[in-house]
């Protein structure tokens, strides 16, 4: 059965923690190991991570493909070694070259960024090459050259400007497919405009249809009451079938159901949360001709 705190938590990430730390701390309060997250934010970056607790870890698959939108600030006038603040900086250009940037040179150079391009992700991502961690292999002393891989940047729009000696930030917003690396951008930026750049701030503000206003901060949450019951976060991420009781057990038994207009009207293999009476996650549904096909089983809840 369900555990009094299984769901999916949202949490408002503190700069300076890992993904794991957080999962970790949430383990804690939760009573629970099982717990697990969709999705790392660096340490030095703050906002929504959408946290799975107990049978709710089964839903975090169908959250981790989900489009994201970021408030960053990308400061142009070097690079680092790790494309943010906390690489190395690489050579500065000159302050007659950064002073000499305009706005216009700018949001063009935003615009070559927008749509669907192919990113070269950093270095020191969690990137797999040979089944290890890019920025593991970083750390260990290798030379690491990822390939480039197709995203999508559906919004990368300049929202301030701010100048220093030697330096030019920009506050920017970023609406982007999975995958895609705002530290990536911020340094393909720089380099467009010959001045090198990196990332200094970064804020996740959006997974799907999960905003950080909704989140908790992490110091004292109550994981009881902050949670979404799996069914209403299914319903926030897949098509829902209604069922009855009837199927509710067939479905438990792992059995396959008829399936209604609702559900044939989509293509087959569409996965879909088939939620029973009193709005009870029951499984993740496929349909297989003209039924419906358990993919992914949740134990029933108390009382259920």
């Amino acid at each position: 059965m369900y555990g009094v705190n299984s769901g999916i938590l949202l949490v408002d990430k503190p700069q300076g923690m890992t993904s794991h730390d957080v999962v970790a701390r949430v383990r804690r309060l939760a009573g629970t190991r099982k717990v697990g997250h969709a999705g790392t934010l660096d340490p030095m970056a703050t906002g929504l991570l959408l946290l799975g607790i107990e049978t709710s870890t089964r839903l975090l698959h169908h959250l981790v493909g989900l489009d994201k939108e970021y408030l960053a600030t990308v400061r142009l006038g070097w690079g680092t070694t790790t494309d943010d603040a906390e690489g190395e900086a690489l050579p500065a250009a000159s302050a007659e070259a950064v002073a000499a940037i305009a706005r216009a040179a700018v949001e063009a150079g935003m615009a070559e960024l927008t749509g669907t391009i192919d990113q070269v992700p950093s270095a020191v991502s969690a990137v797999k090459v040979d089944g290890k961690r890019a920025y593991q292999r970083v750390r260990d002393g290798e030379a690491v050259e990822l390939a480039a891989r197709t995203v999508t940047v559906s919004a990368f729009e300049l929202l301030d400007v701010r100048e220093g000696a030697g330096w030019l930030d920009l506050d920017v917003r970023v609406a982007c497919s999975s995958g895609t690396y705002v530290r990536a951008l911020a340094r393909d930026l720089g380099a467009a405009l010959g001045v090198g750049g990196h990332l200094t701030a970064l804020r996740r503000t959006r997974i799907g249809r999960f905003d950080v206003a909704e989140a908790g901060s992490l110091e004292g949450i109550d994981v009881a009451a902050a949670r979404l019951a799996p069914a209403e976060a299914a319903r926030r991420v897949l098509p829902a079938v209604e069922v009855d009781a009837d199927a509710v057990r067939d479905l438990r038994h792992g059995k396959r159901i008829a399936a209604g207009e609702a559900a044939s009207a989509l293509p087959g293999g569409t996965p879909m949360a088939a939620v029973g009476p009193g709005d009870v996650l029951v499984a993740i549904v496929e349909r297989r001709g003209p039924q419906l096909k358990v993919v992914t089983g949740f134990p029933a809840e108390e009382g259920a």
